[in-house]
Formats: C-alpha cells, sequence, structure tokens
C-alpha cells in the first residue's frame, strides 16, 4: 500500500514541479517526493530544505504546534487548494499550499506543496493535481475501511473466551491478513490508552503505511492491541520498533519516572491460535514496565524475570499482604526502597548501600526498621521471599 501512496505523490511533484508530502489527518507522514533541480523562481532543492518538512520526513509526523498553526487556516473544512503563507516565528520558513485529501466530504489527509508564492492557485496544474488528490482520498478511504474491519476481527481473536465466535474470528483474520497470518508475530500493549479511537480509524495514518510491519490493531480493555509481523521467528526488533511509533503517538515515554504510557511484548508466535496467551503476555510486560521503568517505556514479556509470576498474582488488584501495609506508606517510602534495594542485591549489604548512596550502618539502621515494622526477619528465606514478592507487587 505504502507504494500505491509514493506512485501518488510522485506523480503530483512531478505535475507541478515541486517537493510533496502526502499526510494523514493527523499529520503523520504516508509518504513524500522531491523535486530533483531548480528553476529561476527558486523551486527545487532551496526549498526543500525547510525545517519542518525535514523534520516530518525524520520523525513521520509533524510537531502538534505546528499542525495547530496549519490547521489554523480552515485545512480541515477546505475543498480546494489553500495557500499558506511563511511564518519563520512559527518555524515555517517556506509557504505551503495545502491540497485536501477527501472522500465523500470526509477529509482523510492532505498532500503539501512547498511553494513561496510560483504557483497560482488558478493555474491548471493545480486543478489536475487535486483530481490526484481525490484518488488519493478514495484510497485512504477504502485502505481506512479494511483496516477497521481487521481491527474488529483482531479484537474478537484476542477474547479469552467466546467459543465458536472467537474461532470465527480468527478464521477472518487469517483470510484478512493472508501469508502474513501464518507468522512469526507477536502482539504489543500500550497502556493506557486514553484516545477514544482506533488510530487506524476515521482518518488517521494507514498502518501498512505508517508502519508497514503492523499487521492489525484494536483498542480493547483500556489498551492499544497490535499485531506486528516479525522479520525472524526469534527476534523482536520489528515489535519494539513499532512499540516505539505507538508509545509516541500515544504520548511522552516513560524514562524513569513511572508516568505516561508504556509498551509490552508478547513472545514470538507462529499463527494466530495463540493470540488471547499472546495478549495477556503483552499487558503483563506494558505493566512490568510501568513498574520498573526502563529508558525506552517498553518491555517483552521473555525477559521480565520475577515479573512474569508476579503479573499473573496480581492481575486481580489484592490488597497487599498485611506484612507490609505499614511499610508501603507514604512516609515510609525511603525504608520501603532501602528494604526492595537491599532484597534486589541478594542481601548484600555493600553492594546495598552503594546501590542507594548510604552508609552500611545507615543501611542496618533502616532495615532494622524495616523488621520492626513488618515483623519479618530478614535473616530468614521464608520472610525476605514474602517481602520481596510482596514489594515488587506493590508496583503493580
Amino acid at each position: 500500500m505504502r507504494e500505491d501512496y509514493q506512485a501518488l505523490i510522485d506523480e503530483v511533484s512531478q505535475l507541478l514541479g515541486t517537493p510533496a508530502t502526502l499526510e494523514a489527518r493527523d499529520f503523520s507522514l504516508i509518504a513524500f517526493g522531491a523535486h530533483e533541480s531548480g528553476d529561476e523562481e527558486g523551486q527545487g532543492h532551496e526549498l526543500a530544505l525547510d525545517a519542518v518538512r525535514t523534520r516530518t520526513i525524520l520523525q513521520r509526523r509533524s510537531a502538534p504546534a505546528v499542525r495547530a498553526f496549519f490547521e489554523n487556516y480552515g485545512i480541515t473544512r477546505a475543498t480546494g487548494p489553500v495557500r499558506i503563507p511563511p511564518d519563520p516565528a512559527a518555524g515555517v520558513v517556506h509557504g505551503r499550499i495545502c491540497l485536501p485529501v477527501r472522500d465523500r466530504g470526509v477529509v482523510y489527509g492532505y498532500i503539501w506543496l512547498l511553494d513561496d508564492g510560483a504557483l497560482d492557485l488558478a493555474d491548471p496544474r493545480l486543478t489536475a493535481a487535486m483530481t490526484v488528490a481525490e484518488r488519493t482520498g478514495a484510497q485512504l478511504a477504502a485502505h481506512f475501511r479494511a483496516e477497521e474491519r481487521t481491527g474488529e476481527l483482531l479484537s474478537a481473536a484476542l477474547a479469552e473466551r467466546g467459543g465458536g465466535a472467537r474461532d470465527e474470528a480468527v478464521a477472518a483474520l487469517a483470510a484478512a491478513l493472508g501469508d502474513a497470518a501464518s507468522g512469526p508475530l507477536a502482539v504489543v500493549a500500550v497502556l493506557p490508552w486514553e484516545q477514544d479511537e482506533d488510530p487506524g480509524a476515521s482518518g488517521q495514518s494507514p498502518l501498512t503505511g505508517a508502519l508497514p510491519r503492523l499487521a492489525a490493531q484494536c483498542v480493547r480493555d483500556g489498551a492499544l492491541a497490535a499485531l506486528v509481523r516479525l522479520r525472524t521467528p526469534h527476534g523482536l526488533d520489528a515489535a519494539r520498533a513499532a512499540a516505539g511509533r505507538l508509545l509516541r503517538s500515544a504520548g511522552p515515554p516513560v524514562a524513569g519516572d513511572g508516568g505516561g504510557p508504556t509498551a509490552g511484548l508478547s513472545s514470538p508466535r507462529t499463527g494466530l491460535a495463540k493470540l488471547p496467551t499472546a495478549w495477556r503476555e503483552a499487558r503483563a510486560a506494558a505493566r512490568a514496565a510501568a513498574a520498573e521503568p526502563p529508558e525506552d517505556a517498553i518491555a517483552a514479556w521473555d525477559t521480565l524475570g520475577p515479573y512474569r509470576l508476579l503479573t499473573g498474582l496480581a492481575q486481580a488488584g489484592p490488597v497487599p499482604d498485611p506484612v507490609v501495609r505499614d511499610l508501603l506508606r507514604p512516609v515510609h517510602h525511603e525504608l520501603a526502597r532501602t528494604a526492595e534495594v537491599f532484597l534486589d542485591c541478594a542481601g548484600q549489604a555493600g553492594r546495598s548501600a552503594a546501590a542507594l548512596g548510604i552508609h552500611r550502618q545507615t543501611l542496618y539502621y533502616r532495615l532494622t526498621r524495616v523488621e520492626r515494622l513488618t515483623g519479618l526477619d530478614l535473616d530468614e528465606g521464608e520472610d525476605r521471599l514474602l517481602l520481596h514478592m510482596a514489594l515488587k507487587a506493590a508496583r503493580l
């Protein structure tokens, strides 16, 4: 599909002799073309250096401030070309002409032309370009409808129960995905997902255009589920890349502070038979990423360690074990953190004190207070296990 859009945007670029880009309604990049030679009116390479355009191409999306700037010119309601003058203060160094991409009255995206006044809006070539925009709109609308249906099938296929209905959804999803359904595949979960719509529906960027290895996605139980085609049966690079892109569309990533959305990756799968299990794994990994945030806010089920067990135990959100209830009060945060680090370091005082940046005697004093609060003996293996599990489960 991406190749189809590329051909359309290349057609516009060649028709008008100016660089063009195609963006979805949410301003995510679908395709771009570059005019290869300048002319006396300043078209070509010089305009192609526009900073906003460069950022869009490199990051595959325009910044919210840029989106607001352009939408202020009425492009969401326009049915014909709209001229937008340059505004260096807003970071828009060069002017634009926007061609709305519509189908049956619904805007699905925009074709952007870099232009500092060389093109007249009455130029017959712009009429021809609008015809290409209409073809693009029809194609986008068809793909959005197909992806919305695929998302509905994925949601039904992820259900833990459903009997025949779930089996029918799996069969229909396999038919819709074709060869991709045989795998290798992984499920990605992004949570929380607070957007009202699936990202592939109602005019947002088409999945196979923006994320070529993303086979289907849906919103389920407050989380985004994405089915990703892997390059190898044991490598999750494609799933991690897709998770990163989806996180950026959901909000700012977690970077060690426990805030914002997180993503989880299931184990690789062959075929669609075990999708509910893969969905559980992906959600558990996303929850673990929120509990112990990695730099990219993405965790894989296969590398969760003890959280594989703890996410299952804590799935229903149980009340903390009575022995740690007082320790988990905000006033004792420092003591709880000390106990967790001590147990993470296998009870080695030197390593624990170094990790916490405190003197060893301070560590011993805090651990004594922990024992008094909990009634546990940190020299006993079972007591250590209970405390360690309780502290990790509290993070979930």
